[in-house]
């Protein structure tokens, strides 16, 4: 899924979002708003991960919720 599509599901996808990273808080993913890079740096805040870590956790999800 590519992040235009990603973005157009939005509101669909934030249940799944904060069932996969429980530590999310609506502000964090209002705030993200299905834009890729601040869900990236508000995944390395709440988890405490480097930047590389986070995309790629991020994109492994993303994989696994496209195959849905």
């Amino acid at each position: 899924m590519n992040w235009d599509i990603f973005a157009g599901r939005w509101n669909q996808l934030k249940g799944d979002l904060r069932s996969q990273w429980g530590k999310l808080t609506d502000s964090d993913l209002e705030n993200a708003a299905g834009k890729k890079d601040k869900l990236v740096g508000i995944l390395q805040e709440r988890y405490g991960l480097v930047k590389d870590e986070a995309e790629r956790q991020l994109d492994a999800w993303i994989a696994r919720i496209d195959r849905r």
